[in-house]
């Protein structure tokens, strides 16, 4: 350890140049409270002890310091923020009080932020409020603790207060607001807020400041404001590599995966100056996953080589996510196996992939090996395994792990794991018992588990519960078409026409409008998308040939048309002739048309599967000998010589 000397005299000792004391080294200081140590030199030991992380000694030296400095308290206060310790924050802030310090703005910010970082945001609220010259450096640094801490309402109240006493913003502070919008739950209040910022932004001249403005981005993503999100993106006049990454972002966790691919090509041509870091790179996976895009994934992947970003650990549990939804199971576990360090993201990754895929038993075996190995699961580990018990019918071994989340883990569950266990509890027909669940919530059921019991009706035809679950849902999302759809579907399994006819007219006079059904398919590097009786391909002629040509062979082989999924009250060819339009179907033509003999055709679809999709497949599988691979919206479907890899239970 470095010892610390004070300089030595270089004139003889007299009345007006004593002899000053020499200080012991550092490992060996020892101070006698009877003895005054203070020297001109202490301000500048004790910033070097706090320095070299000897707090405890710093802090022995301090209470024999008559006059400590604003930068020996500065670097005091982040000592006790770095070693964790409030006690001895508390202790420093009573002798900063003591000696006068407490209304300095600058030592104020400093021990706002101190106390944000022990997690003792009630000390940082009492600091601010007896803080009589409160710069707009104080409020920041309060703005930054409550945001941080989850309290945004809070920090909007207060921003509210600070515009009223006339304190401008700066640069920090706008971020600070706008991320204090997304802490909460998205709500539609919080959004009116940041569109308010926003104004006040741009009347306040800081349009230019691209932090502030790529703040602004992934606020309006957080919402699922993707037209907005572009918008403020479209006019920055200056972007950095953070600020591709916000909107590339925004694109692939709102349903565009094909724009975040699009915009990522844009910023490989544009970008000449920076390059895409980890972050960038995980959300261009994410998009390829999407889109069970593997050639294009094996492209990004050979990028994050040569750029040496496949030692980062969220990248790395993103290739293992973007292998496995493209079909590659093997290749995310042959990743998985060689990594040297494992969090448990990456276990999570892993762990759903096989969930996906429908080998529940497999992932609740890489479950119980990652509690061997010592790492704990989070909430995100229990959704996802919980959703692999969904997806194999694993409804007792779901259940027991539910159970052990609170018991063994320290988990509470949320609306997720809720959700979660109605799902598996309501395709298991157990419909009754999925029911109680939510009858039995410690919280307040939410749009997603209400969703779950609705999808799960659907599968089983119980309009009962159904309309038990519609009704909740339309309360608590007015405007998802979906959730009417879904309802209208109940009705017309069970022949109920005229409440089909209602259920319709709600969409009408609302104006909702279903969310169309879309595929893509990856052909020769090149992503195609198809909606339903697509008309604008080039080869449309060529695939309604081919279907209607399939169609009729596979009606010869047993082949039956599902045509009660169309909620039309139409003769059974047009029923026929309709069903033939569906965005995998023309996938699936195209891929037969475009690939070769042997070669796997990959199709993601961003709704479930349909009844008759699914059979059609099956059949298609086995009449043209093709490997067919499709990923729908819940989970993954592989098609091989008229058998699917579900088992019809999805």
């Amino acid at each position: 350890m470095r010892a610390f000397h004070t300089p030595q005299a270089t004139q003889p000792p007299s009345l007006f140049n004593p002899p000053r004391t020499s200080i012991l080294p550092s490992s060996s200081l020892t101070l006698n409270p009877s003895i005054s140590t203070s020297t001109p030199n202490n301000n500048q030991l004790i910033q070097s002890l706090c320095k070299q992380g000897n707090l405890k000694q710093a802090f022995e030296l301090l209470f024999q310091e008559p006059n400590p400095s604003q930068r020996t308290y500065e670097l005091l206060i982040l000592s006790c923020a770095h070693q964790n310790s409030l006690s001895l924050a508390q202790s420093l802030h009573s002798h900063i009080s003591e000696n006068g310090f407490d209304q300095d703005p600058f030592l104020v910010t400093k021990l706002i932020s101190m106390y944000s970082a022990l997690d003792s945001l009630d000390a940082a609220r009492k600091v601010f409020d007896k803080t009589r010259k409160r710069t707009i450096f104080v409020w920041n640094a309060l703005f930054r603790a409550l945001t941080l801490a989850g309290f945004g309402e809070e920090v909007l109240g207060l921003y509210r207060k600070m515009n009223r006493i006339g304190i401008p913003s700066d640069r920090f502070t706008y971020t600070y607001v706008l991320k204090a919008c997304v802490t909460s739950e998205c709500l539609v209040s919080l959004l009116k807020k940041g569109k308010e910022i926003h104004a006040h932004i741009l009347r306040h001249g800081f349009e230019a400041h691209v932090h502030i403005m790529t703040t602004l981005v992934d606020m309006y993503a957080r919402f699922g404001c993707v037209s907005h999100a572009s918008s403020v993106f479209g006019e920055m006049p200056v972007k950095n590599v953070v600020s591709w990454s916000a909107m590339i972002a925004c694109y692939a966790k709102n349903g565009k995966p094909f724009e975040a691919l699009e915009l990522f090509r844009e910023m490989m041509v544009e970008t000449h100056d920076s390059f895409p870091n980890s972050v960038t790179m995980v959300s261009v996976l994410q998009a390829c996953a999407a889109l069970a895009a593997l050639e294009q994934g094996k492209l990004i992947h050979a990028y994050i080589l040569r750029r040496g970003l496949d030692s980062v650990l969220p990248v790395i549990s993103a290739l293992i996510t973007m292998y496995s939804r493209c079909g590659k199971l093997e290749l995310g576990q042959l990743i998985f196996d060689k990594m040297e360090k494992r969090d448990v993201v990456s276990w999570n990754s892993l762990i759903s992939s096989y969930g996906v895929h429908g080998f529940g038993k497999k992932a609740l075996q890489i479950f119980q090996e990652m509690i061997c190995q010592g790492v704990s699961p989070s909430p995100v580990t229990f959704v996802s395994v919980l959703g692999a018990c969904s997806h194999a019918g694993l409804v007792e071994e779901g259940k027991r792990l539910f159970d052990s989340m609170h018991k063994e883990h320290g988990i509470y569950p949320s609306v997720e794991h809720y959700a979660c266990m109605v799902d598996l509890l309501g395709r298991a027909n157990r419909l009754e018992e999925a029911s109680k669940i939510i009858d039995e919530m410690r919280i307040e059921p939410a749009a997603k588990v209400w969703g779950s019991l609705l999808g799960s009706c659907r599968i089983h035809c119980n309009v009962e519960l159904a309309e038990r679950a519609s009704n909740r849902l339309f309360r608590l999302e007015p405007q998802s078409a979906g959730n009417y759809v879904l309802m209208a579907d109940i009705y017309a399994e069970a022949k109920m026409w005229d409440e089909v006819k209602r259920v319709r007219k709600l969409l009408e006079t609302r104006s909702l409008q279903k969310v169309p059904g879309r595929s893509w398919i990856e052909v020769k590097r090149k992503m195609y998308s198809f909606v339903s009786v697509d008309e604008l391909n080039p080869q449309i002629e060529q695939i309604q040939s081919l279907l209607i040509k399939l169609s009729g062979e596979m009606k010869e082989k047993g082949y039956v048309p599902q045509t009660k999924v169309v909620l039309y009250d139409l003769e059974e060819g047009e029923k026929e002739r309709i069903l033939l339009g569906h965005s995998e179907k023309l996938a699936v033509a195209f891929g037969l048309i475009n690939t070769n003999k042997g070669e796997t055709i990959r199709i993601t679809k961003n709704l479930r599967l349909c009844e008759d999709c699914h059979l059609f497949t099956k059949f298609i599988s086995k009449v043209v000998n093709k490997e067919i691979l499709v990923r729908d919206v819940n989970r993954f479907h592989h098609f091989q010589n008229g058998v699917c890899s579900c088992g019809d239970y999805w």
